[in-house]
């Protein structure tokens, strides 16, 4: 607002030449650039230079087999082709050849860049990746259990059954435990007897 209300009293004062006020609306500020009023050589050229890049059908031989050429152009050539044509697209589209549609679409929804297929089999080696990672799980649990201790005394069927008569006899739990009225669970009992294992 500052630059506004500034060019607004720059350009009334009649004191201020008038080279003053050409370099003064140049500055190079962000709200300058906003605020800046194009000069007149500036308009009359830039419509023509749209009108003439719209006008005219971009070349076949330039849109042709763009499919297998646009990963390997550059990204330089890349950007100009797309604003040819983003250019070309600003005028009816029944003035646009074949090509330019097909140019225009397939660079706006072509299976390049992001949207690139996965290449053929990916997923069986996923798959496969995934299969071996399992048994290496599968392995190590087991040479895990291989070279661990003996279970400790607590987990034989033994200790567990001692286990369920202390816990009657001491009355532990009595509303819907092993000490409870007819209670029919196996209690503390949860393991093999020591003799199979």
């Amino acid at each position: 607002m500052f630059v506004q209300s500034a060019s607004r009293a720059a350009a009334r004062s009649s004191a201020m030449p008038t080279t003053a006020m050409r370099s003064y609306r140049t500055a190079s500020s962000p709200m300058a650039c906003l605020n800046a009023r194009p000069q007149t050589e500036k308009k009359s050229i830039a419509p023509q230079q749209t009108r003439a890049a719209s006008e005219h059908a971009i070349s076949n031989p330039t849109l042709a087999g763009i499919e297998k050429r646009w990963d390997a152009m550059p990204p330089q050539e890349q950007a100009e082709l797309w604003m040819q044509l983003r250019d070309r697209m600003q005028v009816d589209w029944h003035q646009l050849t074949l090509q330019e549609k097909k140019a225009a679409y397939w660079i706006s929804f072509g299976p390049h860049g992001p949207r690139t297929l996965p290449p053929k089999g990916e997923n069986l080696r996923v798959f496969l990746k995934a299969l071996q990672y399992c048994a290496i799980g599968v392995g190590v649990f087991y040479a895990v259990h291989y070279f661990a201790k003996p279970l400790p005394k607590t987990m034989s069927k033994e200790w567990q059954e001692a286990s369920n008569e202390y816990a009657i006899r001491e009355k532990i739990n009595p509303l819907y435990g092993v000490s409870s009225e007819g209670y029919e669970g196996k209690g503390f009992v949860q393991s093999p007897p020591a003799e199979k294992q």
